[in-house]
Formats: structure tokens, C-alpha cells, sequence
């Protein structure tokens, strides 16, 4: 997530993208800062990037910044009037946003569903499976409602909510989009195919919940910030209710602010997780400081994580954060948490590993520090595990690393479908239903329940 900071050299960036050998690039967004000319600066992140580019996958998505203004609420193509768009809409003409989309994604698969949004703006969601990594390429902002005119204005700007009266539910507002249908629509799809994949991960702009308290600076606290994908609460929760029937990682930018999250919806963890970096070149500032210390916190683990609620009232989980200092030194990077994340997916044991660094270190060094609370380790399984649930009975399967998925066996409705890893694999499931289970060497085609329940026997699978 490049934001600001065009003067600076990106060599340490360069040289440990090499050292670590990185198969996929992603750029997060902001990749472009000058509102004005967007072919001058693109020309100049290929400039800068192009040693590694040149070699190797790389998804950018475009974000506000590139398509020339400070932040979007796509809102389907329609025209901004409102400076800094929270109206909803593209402040730029059409054509631009056509152009700034054609430079930075049009190498990407083709979109699933090509129609077009309004003003002529294409769309570019959709999948790049590389590695047996099948990864969703979202764009979690061209649909999204504009807040201003639809939430009540409770703070300095219409984004941002300053008001200790505050309550989250009034901003869930009747109608205000997220993902939009169409997005939602293809995620389901995805979850459900695992052909050629192992593990499943979304890549997006930003993540979904309010990840920062306090913005600028360290006396900056907002109640609540609608650029988030915290709001509206209603379309988050659709998205992170579809994402974890892959168990889906999440890896995102945008928030300046690099934390590890582990997403709940009707309770803690119930969810999937996600890790947003920092920006390379960070001059405006974030915190995540919840005012109330985090509950079910790691053992020594800091007061800001733990369970917590965001600005929306949504049920977050935080195991790390790169905070910067109160008072950082000038604009040295090195004080300002700036800095980019490695993930590293083991497709074997199917463990994911996130590492968090500062700029201008060596990460070969053994001396080099990540920030604190990285490398984190979850298992692909945690992205849709929650603490409430028990098991169905232990399944032992014929063939090496089988697709299942469990169905309601009253709603008919999927629950997940993912690839297991290895012969044997024990679902977990919510107390008290009935779930219909399927398995097949690509496809879940084969039933090999009807009626399985929480505590049942154990199963042994014969696909050959």
C-alpha cells in the first residue's frame, strides 16, 4: 500500500522481495497519489517496482487516490458532487476511472460478470489461481453506498462519526450496499469450487471492520469512520458470511495501520481472518486503541487486543497492531509504522504465516525485529471455526485431500466446502442441526451423510 511519499526509495522494498523470492505481488491500492495525472505517476511505480514486477504475478488494485480523490464510495459509477465524495460516486470523469482501471488491471483473468457500472466503468472482480492458491480479487469499493444524505451527519465530516451519543445501530441504514449483489454472487460461487485449489484468500482494498480509533494524530479520536468496511454493518456481515464458507484468508491495505484481525459476526471468532499492511510511505497516521482494554486477551499480549468492539458495535478480534508513536520524530519512516507484510502459504500443512515488517531492515537479518505481535501463525481451518461449535464424526477418506461440504439439511443451504488436507478430516459443525454431507475428489458430488450431527460416529469414505 504505496500512499504518499513519492521522493522515497523504494530499494529496501526491491532488494527483500528478492531475498524472500516472493512468488504473487500485491499491490493494495493507492498506488498512484497525484489526483491529476495519473499516466505521469503510474509511469513512476513502474519505474520503481519494475525490477520485481517484471518477474512475477502481480494483482494492484486501484483504490481512491488513484482514481483522483481521498476516498470512494463507488456507488455503482454514479457522478460525485460532493468535494471528497462521500456523496457516493466518482469525482473524476468516467473516462478516467476507465483508464486508470485499464492501466492497473487489465492483465488481471477476465471479470466474472462483465457488465458494466454506470459512466462506462468496467469491473475487474474475479479469481487468479496460482500455486493451488485460488485467490478472490474483490473491489470492495465500486458499490459501495455513499454515507452523506443517508446517515446523519455526526462529526466534522460525513464519514466520520464524533459523538459520544453515538449509536451504532442508527448507520445501519435500509438499502446502504457494500459487496453489492453481484460481488456476493460470485464469492458464493468461488467458495464452492475448488478445482486445482488448496487454500482459499481474498484480496482487497481494505478490511472488513473499523481497524483504527484514532486518525492524524494521537488526539484524533473518531467514534466511527464509514471508509472503513465496518459500515454499513449489514453489507459486512454479508461479505465475511460468504468469505468463510471458503475459509478464507483476508489480505488487504489502505487502513495506514498494519493489524491482524479474526472477524466475528453473531459472536467472537466466528468468522474469517485478516491481515492488513501498512503503507510503504506513511504520513498520515492511525492508532487502534480501544478505550476499554480487549477481554480474552493471549497471556502478556497488549491491552489493545482481545475481543473488542469496533465503531459499528462489529465483533473483532485483534492480535496485533502496528501502532506508531505518539509523537513520531518529523517524517522519518522508521517512526511512522510504515512498512509492507509477507504471508506465506504452506499448501501441504495448510498453515498461513503473516510477518509484518519496518522499512529499511534486512528481513534475512536475524537481528531484524518484525512489529510487534508478528509473525502470527493460523491454521487455513481458523477462517471458519467458531468456539461455540462441536465436531461431526471423525471421516476417513480413500483419497488424499478430498473436497467436503457440509449442506442444512433443512435450509439446503451450504455451510462450507473446503479441500481437507490428508486422509482424515473431522467437521466442525453448530450444535443442534442436521447436516448433509458431500465429498469428492474436486467437486462435492457424493453424499456420504444424511443426517449428521453434532457427536456422531465416525465415517469411513470410499471414493475410488
Amino acid at each position: 500500500h504505496p500512499a504518499h511519499g513519492g521522493d522515497i526509495s523504494r530499494q529496501d522494498l526491491i532488494d527483500n522481495v528478492n531475498k524472500v523470492d516472493a512468488d504473487v505481488l500485491f499491490f493494495s491500492g493507492d498506488q498512484v497519489y497525484d489526483h491529476n495525472r495519473h499516466y505521469a505517476a503510474w509511469l513512476k511505480f513502474g519505474r520503481d517496482f519494475g525490477d520485481i514486477i517484471k518477474d512475477r504475478p502481480t494483482v494492484c488494485l486501484p483504490d481512491d487516490h488513484d482514481v483522483g480523490q481521498p476516498n470512494l464510495w463507488g456507488e455503482s459509477g454514479k457522478i460525485s458532487t460532493l468535494s471528497g465524495a462521500a456523496d457516493g460516486g466518482y469525482s473524476q470523469p468516467g473516462v478516467y476511472v476507465q483508464e486508470v482501471e485499464r492501466a492497473q488491471t487489465s492483465h488481471l483473468p477476465d471479470p466474472v460478470d462483465p457488465h458494466k457500472i454506470g459512466q462506462g466503468i468496467g469491473v475487474y472482480f474475479t479469481n487468479l489461481n496460482w500455486g493451488n492458491i485460488d485467490f478472490a480479487i474483490l473491489e470492495d469499493r465500486k458499490f459501495k453506498t455513499g454515507p452523506a444524505g443517508r446517515v446523519p451527519k455526526q462529526g466534522p465530516r460525513p464519514d466520520h462519526i464524533r459523538n459520544p451519543e453515538y449509536n451504532p445501530a442508527s448507520v445501519d441504514v435500509e438499502g446502504a450496499v457494500l459487496l453489492g449483489e453481484r460481488q456476493l454472487d460470485f464469492i458464493e460461487d468461488w467458495a464452492a469450487d475448488w478445482t486445482d485449489a488448496d487454500m482459499k484468500v481474498a484480496l482487497s482494498q481494505t478490511i472488513f471492520c473499523g481497524g483504527a480509533h484514532i486518525h492524524g494524530t494521537a488526539n484524533g479520536r473518531l467514534h466511527a469512520d464509514m471508509d472503513s468496511n465496518g459500515w454499513p454493518q449489514t453489507g459486512r456481515n454479508r461479505a465475511l458470511e460468504e468469505l468463510r464458507k471458503a475459509f478464507a484468508f483476508h489480505y488487504a491495505g489502505d487502513q495506514h495501520l498494519a493489524t491482524i484481525f479474526h472477524h466475528g459476526i453473531d459472536e467472537y471468532r466466528d468468522s474469517i481472518w485478516s491481515f492488513c499492511v501498512p503503507s510503504i510511505a506513511n504520513l498520515y497516521l492511525r492508532w487502534w486503541e480501544p478505550v476499554e482494554p480487549g477481554e480474552n486477551r493471549e497471556p502478556g499480549a497488549p491491552e489493545y487486543t482481545g475481543d473488542s468492539l469496533d465503531g459499528f458495535a462489529n465483533k473483532v478480534t485483534n492480535y496485533a497492531a502496528a501502532n506508531p508513536e505518539a509523537k513520531p520524530a518529523g517524517n522519518l519512516l522508521n517512526t511512522r509504522a510504515a512498512g509492507f507484510g509477507i504471508v506465506r502459504f504452506n499448501t501441504k500443512s495448510r498453515d498461513i504465516t503473516m510477518e509484518c515488517w519496518p522499512r529499511n531492515v534486512d528481513v534475512t537479518d536475524p537481528e531484524a525485529k518484525q512489529y510487534p505481535g508478528w509473525p502470527l501463525t493460523i491454521s487455513q481451518f481458523d477462517n471458519y471455526s467458531p468456539p461455540s461449535w462441536g465436531e461431526l464424526g471423525e471421516m476417513t477418506f480413500d483419497v488424499k485431500d478430498p473436497v467436503v461440504q457440509l449442506v442444512d439439511a433443512s435450509t439446503k443451504e451450504v455451510l462450507y466446502t473446503v479441500r481437507v488436507a490428508g486422509t482424515k478430516f473431522t467437521p466442525g459443525a453448530p450444535e443442534g442441526k442436521s447436516f448433509v454431507v458431500m465429498v469428492g475428489q474436486d467437486a462435492p458430488e457424493t453424499v456420504v451423510a444424511e443426517n449428521a450431527k453434532v457427536g456422531g460416529e465416525p465415517v469411513s469414505v470410499t471414493l475410488k
